[in-house]
């Protein structure tokens, strides 16, 4: 399977697209001043205890207080509150976690009261970003993920990713973080980890420590404030699955080129070469196929292959999809055949939904009903392993009587939207559109207001394609009279983005101009 990583970074935000043989099957969206995310670690302060809730909450900078249960506090919350406490009340390093007298668990039975109390600082990670009216939710059970390695200060638990399939192989890198795992620090060994020497292993479980400890440097006794920041979302996306798939890493933006490039160096220096900066004339997304397939995956309804098709609903506990045949019954005389045809479609696109608007919490499917069950056998099996891919942690429980599945998958951020409802250009909404005849006037009177601003300089007309059809047709075109008419240099551009009456001007970098 290839593999290609789109990345389209504007001043606003950084949208990334992960392609799997062409086929869009993630989409991140990370805006500029999006200050917390999973994996952030912050030195925050409690405002308030809920002894109810046996939880609290905890000051982290957000507008809304984060979300801190007792069960994530993790059993060595006194040990790593007494070694923070140390440090903000000595303001200098006073030993090192390994030479660190570790204190006994907490009683995971206990109440929130007897280990926290209003206005104490605490050292808390991100655990999910806020989601709608709800600020993040937090613990203490501080781990900083490596390409290879998760480092878990405070703790001395070491093991192994499961996906690993070869005991042996499993039981080396056990041996291996033993040997040189430092005392009180826990080792999670990733997947990608396999095959890897001592060396390097060693050498980035050496740069984790030293990340965590000189983080302290800067901690004084000043709350909230952010401790350890985690990887920029592209980065971390490399970071969890960059493998010997990848075929192509595009990305619009020099200075993120750049990066992207320096950071496969330090991973994979003979797969530097697949980072490719794109300059081209179109939009980065338009160019690769992307625009299409996002605007026809985001909606309401989701075609599937000969008429069946998707419905997908949110509410405020659950996500129901369900699932219809359309016209596909005109064309089979077996209803049950019908029913499993459509239903193994269907699980194939609705995993690759999941991931693409990273749908959490719980889904609901509605299949449609069949009535034997090998066939309902057979449609669990295969929803299991279409979701094999999903990085996300879930669980798929087998069809009830009336054909539902139901899916638990974690729900760590908030989900990918893309509007896919255009309003009217002409009317706004109101639902009354001026005369179609007088845009190619409109696009005049201004393109002869604006020749005055820009004169000299090239610029470029993007519109629906229809209206560049229009505007370029003939051998005297209407662009080529305005050219003339003008003593202007002025491209038409179809932009398959734009809506039928809809308009932009573009400078020769193709950022969008006001004339």
């Amino acid at each position: 399977m290839s593999k290609e990583l789109v990345i389209n970074a504007t001043p606003s935000e950084v949208v990334t697209a992960l392609v799997e043989d062409k086929v869009l099957v993630e989409l991140n969206r990370e805006k500029n001043n999006n200050n917390f995310s999973v994996g952030d670690i912050y030195l925050g302060k409690v405002k308030k205890i809920m002894s109810g809730l046996n939880a609290a909450f905890v000051d982290v900078g957000y507008d809304k207080d984060a979300f801190l249960h007792y069960l994530d506090l993790g059993p060595q919350f006194r040990s790593i509150n007494k070694y923070v406490l140390s440090y903000i009340e000595h303001k200098n390093p006073l030993t090192s976690i390994s030479n660190f007298d570790m204190e006994p668990d907490i009683d995971k039975h206990g109440k929130i009261g007897q280990v926290l109390h209003d206005g104490q600082p605490v050292l808390v990670q991100i655990a999910k970003e806020p989601i709608s009216t709800k600020g993040p939710r937090l613990t203490s059970e501080i781990s900083i993920a490596g390409r290879n390695l998760v480092l878990m200060p405070f703790s001395d638990k070491v093991s192994v990713s499961q996906k690993i399939q070869s005991k042996a192989e499993r039981e080396r890198l056990r041996g291996i973080i033993h040997s040189i795992r430092p005392k009180n620090y826990g080792v999670i060994v990733r997947t990608v980890a396999e095959g890897s020497n001592i060396s390097d292993l060693d050498a980035e479980l050496r740069s984790l420590v030293e990340k965590w400890q000189n983080a302290f440097q800067n901690l004084k006794n000043a709350s909230p404030k952010l401790f350890i920041g985690e990887l920029d979302r592209t980065t971390a996306m490399l970071r969890d699955f960059f493998n010997p798939d990848f075929n192509e890493i595009h990305i619009n933006d020099p200075k993120l080129y750049e990066a992207t490039k320096e950071y496969i160096r330090g991973i994979a220096p003979d797969r530097e070469k697949i980072v490719k900066l794109y300059d081209g004339a179109q939009p980065i997304f338009e160019h690769f196929g992307l625009e299409k397939q996002i605007k026809s995956l985001f909606g309401k309804t989701v075609a599937l292959q000969k008429g069946a098709y998707l419905v997908i609903e949110r509410t405020e506990a659950l996500h129901v999809i369900d699932v219809n045949s359309g016209n596909r019954t005109q064309n089979s005389t077996n209803q049950e055949e019908n029913a499993i045809d459509v239903n193994m479609v269907a699980a194939a696109e609705i995993a690759r939904q999941l991931r693409l608007r990273d749908l959490g919490g719980i889904i609901v499917i509605d299949f449609i009903d069949m009535h034997t069950a090998e066939n309902k056998q057979k449609l669990y099996e295969y929803m299991k392993e279409c979701m094999q891919n999903d990085r996300a942690r879930h669980h798929v429980l087998p069809l009830s009587k009336f054909c539902l599945i139901q899916i638990t998958r974690q729900r760590v951020r908030p989900e990918t939207t893309v509007s896919t409802l255009e309003k009217c250009p002409s009317c706004n909404g109101s639902g009354e559109v001026t005369p179609t005849l007088l845009i190619i006037d409109e696009l005049e009177n201004i393109i002869r207001w604006g020749m005055q601003k820009y004169k000299n300089k090239p610029i470029t007309l993007a519109v629906h394609p229809f209206i560049a059809a229009y505007l370029n047709k003939g051998l005297f075109s209407i662009k080529l009279h305005w050219r003339l008419k003008y003593l202007h240099r002025l491209k038409v551009k179809a932009a398959n983005s734009h809506t039928f009456l809809e308009y932009a001007f573009l400078d020769k970098n193709n950022e969008k101009i006001y004339l």
